[in-house]
């Protein structure tokens, strides 16, 4: 039999194809070496911090920490000024200073190893786009291409397990016929069958199989050399998936490493082992995230009270598309109108449910398709008058938004929610500010859920039961804060802008407040017939020229309609049209989209009560407070719509606030709610009394303003 092949191309044949197989083989380590990559630079990045901290401890703090007492001096005068001197230092070169002995050397290095521990302790990796360090820079690079190989390299595999065997036989096959004797002494079963598998082997060349794998190691290539700004670009709009994929390779760097998130360890291993079904949504869910899930599916009754920001939509939206995985059919979202359109275009944008929008002259309608067809119906509290359910009719979860709606068991909406409820097998509550009133309030919540636990927690005090208190309401009520599962969030940084009142503002400003006019006093600075003459005007236009120069957007916050539409006129095309309550909430989400696309230095403006909840505005990273609020959750939340999950960029937060005024005595009170919020929200305990500031406490201030006032017009004449 003539052979149909000459020795060289088979060799040639078999040389390609074995150089194929071992550069697939090869890229199949490289996602193992970005993952080394990106624990190294991770670690890189919280040691610098710790060396950051340490640089600013002086070395003298060594003797304050042991039982001895070291010769500093001889060590500051041989280059050891800081604790991150002695860090980076080992026991001979310590030991080489005079009068410093080796076993002087050691216990000062024992003691310096464990400050870094405790300052490794409290270090955080926060990026930011605001912080393109060569270390931060090296860590995004490394998680860019690892999220971009992960798939290519899943596909080398899957190539690699449907060929291999079939081209190494095949070049077994040709390689035992290869040469003139082998072939000269080959049986013919064996001749025939080298010559099928070298038509095979020359088919796979070109054929899928050579064409694929050519076209993976060429995008794998491409990914290895992807610029840096490829991959910031790539962070600023997919920031979870990057710290996903960091919290998942080096755990608890990001410094959120309680692994209970707060529960109780017999409730946290029974959430641990709840199975959730995912298929059919849309986005990526942060660990955090996917747990407060696992808590919702398996308490079945609950009130999540995540801090805003932290996404407590996308929890709701997640456990309906697990439950429809499991048979469930209809689900109802009652919100506030305000966030109504919110609620359909989040439903819509992460899952694949259906959503029926019940508002509206079409409501009956609407709802009556709900019943019939299933899906997700969003309606509001207003709207739940008119939700007429049959008697025997039972659909899978009734989520109630912004809860503490319904805190007064006397109040209409609430009564109708109740019944609502009725027909629903499980219950999620849902509220950023469920710490904000009594706990009597909150108990009315939880009774609606589960019965049992606020008859147990009634009686309690909480100042005297705080432990037991969070204990018993951990299998109803879980709350985390942004501090403890954002810890990547990059940095909030507020500051004071203290303005100076010209003369024509203070007159204005003395007339409102002699008048005991509370609202024209709170306005100050604002209330100027023109905001050229404004104190508070003028420093905000520097702010937002300011946040142009940073490439930044601007959200400003007031409480008065007419401060509104007198900065909205001051700013003019700079402006977005205003959010305030007669806006429609469809409306208002067109204002946002509007926002997210414009231009740096675009100012959205809006009435703090109504573009302060329920919206998610990460785009901007500028927020500027018009006049201090009453209340610290109002100006938490409304920070809270810049500052949350998803933001890639310091968020700057600026209150403006008059000398000599109102302004002054406001924030010290505010500052004393928010420190007592603090002290018992960081705990997660749902039962502390804020009160918000009232007009008795106001009408003080003014009186302790018009004693100002009259002593400064009597020191004055005199």
């Amino acid at each position: 039999m003539a052979r149909p092949f000459g020795v060289s191309d088979a060799k040639s044949l078999i040389n390609e194809h074995s150089q194929l197989l071992s550069q697939l083989d090869a890229v199949l380590t490289v996602t193992q070496t970005y993952r080394d990559m990106i624990k190294k630079h991770s670690n890189q990045l919280v040691a610098q911090s710790v060396l950051d901290i340490l640089q600013d401890i002086p070395i003298e703090e060594i003797n304050n920490r042991g039982k001895r007492s070291f010769r500093v001096k001889a060590l500051r005068d041989n280059g050891y000024r800081t604790i991150a001197d002695i860090a980076s230092a080992s026991v001979h070169s310590i030991s080489s200073v005079y009068g410093v002995s080796e076993d002087a050397a050691y216990s000062i290095k024992r003691i310096v190893d464990d400050m870094t521990a405790q300052a490794r302790k409290g270090c955080k990796i926060h990026l930011s786009t605001d912080n393109k360090s060569k270390e931060s820079s090296e860590l995004i690079l490394s998680i860019y291409r690892l999220k971009l190989l992960q798939p290519l390299i899943k596909s080398v595999q899957q190539l690699l397990n449907t060929n291999r065997s079939t081209i190494l036989s095949a070049i077994s096959d040709i390689e035992a016929v290869n040469g003139k004797l082998k072939w000269l002494f080959s049986s013919k079963a064996n001749k025939h069958k080298a010559m099928e598998t070298y038509c095979l082997l020359t088919e796979l060349k070109i054929s899928t199989y050579g064409n694929e794998a050519s076209s993976l190691l060429n995008e794998i290539q491409t990914v290895q050399n992807c610029p840096l700004d490829d991959a910031w670009n790539d962070f600023t709009a997919n920031s979870i998936q990057f710290i996903n994929i960091l919290e998942e390779i080096n755990p608890g760097i990001l410094g959120n490493d309680d692994a209970l998130y707060g529960l109780p360890e017999d409730l946290a291993r029974e959430i641990q082992d709840e199975c959730y079904f995912p298929d059919g949504l849309l986005c990526e869910l942060r660990r955090y995230q996917e747990w407060g899930v696992k808590y919702i599916l398996h308490q079945e009754r609950v009130l999540l009270g995540d801090e805003m920001g932290l996404g407590k939509t996308v929890q709701a939206i997640a456990v309906m598309v697990s439950l429809k995985n499991t048979g469930a059919t209809h689900f109802l979202v009652v919100c506030p109108a305000s966030v109504i359109t919110n609620w359909c275009r989040e439903i819509r944008k992460m899952s694949k449910l259906t959503v029926t929008k019940v508002h509206g002259g079409t409501r009956r309608s609407a709802f009556q398709s709900w019943l019939d067809t299933g899906g997700v119906a969003v309606t509001t509290y207003e709207t739940t008058a008119y939700c007429r359910i049959p008697d025997a009719f039972k659909f899978s979860l009734l989520v109630v938004d912004e809860a503490h709606y319904i805190k007064n068991p006397e109040a209409q909406r609430t009564v109708n929610v109740k019944n609502i409820s009725e027909h629903a097998e499980r219950l999620l509550f849902m509220t950023g500010t469920a710490l904000e009133n009594k706990v009597d309030e909150m108990v009315t919540l939880i009774n609606v859920l589960q019965p049992q636990v606020a008859a147990k927690i009634k009686g309690m005090t909480f100042m005297a039961s705080a432990p037991q208190f969070r204990k018993s309401v951990s299998p109803v009520y879980y709350r985390r804060k942004r501090e403890d599962v954002l810890t990547e969030l990059p940095e909030l940084i507020e500051s004071k802008e203290w303005c100076m009142m010209n003369r024509t503002e203070e007159a204005i400003y003395v007339q409102a407040v002699l008048a005991r006019n509370y609202a024209e006093s709170r306005r100050v600075s604002w209330n100027v017939d023109d905001l050229k003459y404004s104190s508070k005007a003028a420093r905000l236009l520097e702010l937002v020229e300011e946040a142009e120069a940073d490439g930044r957007k601007v959200i400003v916050f007031s409480f008065f309609l007419d401060t509104i539409r007198k900065i909205t006129l001051l700013l003019g095309s700079r402006c977005t049209n205003p959010i305030n309550g007669s806006v429609t909430p469809q409306r208002r989400q067109e204002i946002i989209d509007e926002f997210d696309q414009a231009p740096p230095g675009t100012v959205l403006v809006a009435q703090i009560q109504s573009g302060g909840t329920g919206l998610n505005i990460q785009s901007a990273s500028v927020v500027v407070l018009c006049e201090p609020q009453f209340k610290p959750s109002i100006e938490n939340q409304a920070i809270s719509r810049a500052y949350r999950m998803g933001q890639t960029r310091n968020v700057l937060v600026y209150r403006l606030l008059c000398e000599n005024s109102v302004d002054e005595k406001l924030m010290a009170l505010l500052e004393d709610k928010q420190a007592i919020f603090d002290a018992f929200a960081d705990k997660s305990e749902a039962a502390i009394e804020s009160k918000e500031i009232d007009e008795s406490t106001f009408g003080n201030i003014i009186k302790e303003e018009i004693d100002r006032i009259n002593a400064k017009k009597n020191s004055t004449a005199s």
